[in-house]
């Protein structure tokens, strides 16, 4: 046995007696039994030095690619200066962030709360519409997803997460996403906020209609109600926009960030609000605090992921590559219909809904073979996920519909034979 195999049998050991058995298990069954080794751009490298194409990009992370040069160099330059915050004095990196997520998200947005990850960030907003509306219900829509903590589980849409969690906070409901008559029943003057994502994305790729999101907006201002959209997957270019609200003409009252924000270097999260929203938060400064949140160096990261989405033209980038991408798939569609339901979604954020749930599993077993990484969403996995970085090349498009094409022919005579 080589160094590399003992390495890899004693890193999967480590998951089955540390980390998760069950964990272990799915990976290997994935066809999954190799250790992830370096990755530049849009390429991940295993340990046996075996190329895929991220078509996956951290379920949104890696907007930029992976060690994108100038997110790399921002970090180091910060290292060398300082790596985390005193919390005493003054932070330039996070003033700056701060400033720059004031000018890049839509309307008078301005006041922002830097966070770790995107739970965080929901974690936070849900606190800051509790305390600025004096209210504690919340409406949210159903197979949404807006984290795993115990605030965020409560808004998150999908039993399966919530139930052995029960009871979770008290004052959420749930409604069908894009049925605006549903919502309209249930938001009321107690009605702290809504919190919606404008295109679910775990919930499997859903594009509400171009009215939805301007009638939740209308609701939420006639009730006095805060809109709350999480734009952690959708933000920062996924979409072909800076964010997907945008999409719709719609200025939220507060607005999540993270996944993207960070550059694919460091985790990092925020909320950002209109300025009457932050009202308590000005008055009680620490109502709301975090030790990490908005240290020097994933500020730094932050900063320089937007620069470069500016600066490369990823917003317009994000947009025609998905064009392409979505033609390419419905194509595959009209030729395989035994096995693609449907293909959806806007700009780099795609989904490919599948006839029958169990051949999800095939199918990305077969592109892992074929070295493209995809996965499904984790509250449909009737639903293939395509969300590769921005930068990705047409070219690599063609191998990835090709791979593809290869694995839906073995789906379809798995679904001839069953």
């Amino acid at each position: 046995m080589s160094n590399k195999e003992q390495m890899i049998n004693q890193t999967i050991n480590k998951y089955e007696q540390y980390i998760n058995p069950a964990m272990a298990k799915l990976f290997r069954f994935m066809g999954l039994s190799t250790i992830e080794w370096e990755a530049e751009g849009t390429i991940i490298k295993d340990i046996g030095g075996k190329e895929y194409i991220d078509c996956l990009g951290g379920y949104g992370v890696f907007s930029l690619g992976h060690r994108h040069p100038k997110v790399v160099e921002a970090v180091k330059r910060q290292l060398d200066f300082m790596p985390l915050s005193s919390k005493v004095l003054f932070d330039k990196p996070m003033a700056d962030l701060a400033e720059l997520l004031a000018e890049i998200t839509p309307g008078d947005l301005q006041y922002s709360f830097i966070v770790n990850s995107g739970t965080e960030a929901v974690e936070g907003s849900l606190k800051l519409a509790r305390v600025h509306t004096g209210r504690s219900k919340f409406v949210a829509t159903t197979n949404s997803f807006h984290g795993k903590t115990l605030g965020s589980l409560s808004a998150t849409g999908r039993e399966m997460f919530r139930e052995p969690f029960q009871p979770l906070l008290a004052g959420f409901s749930h409604v069908p996403f894009g049925d605006i008559d549903a919502l309209a029943q249930v938001v009321d003057k107690e009605t702290a906020a809504v919190i919606i994502e404008p295109i679910q994305g775990e919930g499997g790729i859903i594009v509400p209609p171009d009215t939805y999101l301007p009638a939740v907006r209308e609701i939420c201002d006639k009730t006095g109600a805060l809109l709350l959209c999480d734009e952690v997957q959708t933000g920062l270019g996924r979409t072909g926009k800076m964010f997907a609200v945008e999409h719709y003409g719609v200025v939220p009252d507060i607005i999540t960030t993270a996944k993207a924000l960070g550059g694919g270097i460091m985790p990092i999260g925020a909320f950002t609000a209109r300025p009457k929203v932050w009202d308590k938060y000005i008055t009680s400064p620490f109502l709301h605090t975090s030790t990490f949140g908005g240290n020097p160096l994933a500020c730094a990261a932050a900063i320089a992921a937007v620069s470069v989405i500016r600066e490369e033209g990823l917003l317009k980038r994000a947009e025609q590559s998905g064009h392409y991408f979505m033609g390419k798939l419905t194509e595959l569609a009209k030729t395989y219909p035994e096995v693609i339901a449907q293909v959806r979604g806007k700009g780099l954020m795609i989904g490919i809904e599948l006839t029958k749930e169990g051949i999800g599993g095939l199918i990305m077993s077969e592109m892992i073979d074929k070295g493209v990484l995809i996965a499904y969403t984790l509250n449909n996995p009737k639903v293939m996920r395509i969300e590769p970085p921005l930068i990705i090349e047409q070219e690599q498009i063609d191998y990835v519909i090709s791979a593809l094409s290869s694995a839906l022919v073995k789906a379809q005579d798995m679904l001839e034979d069953l």
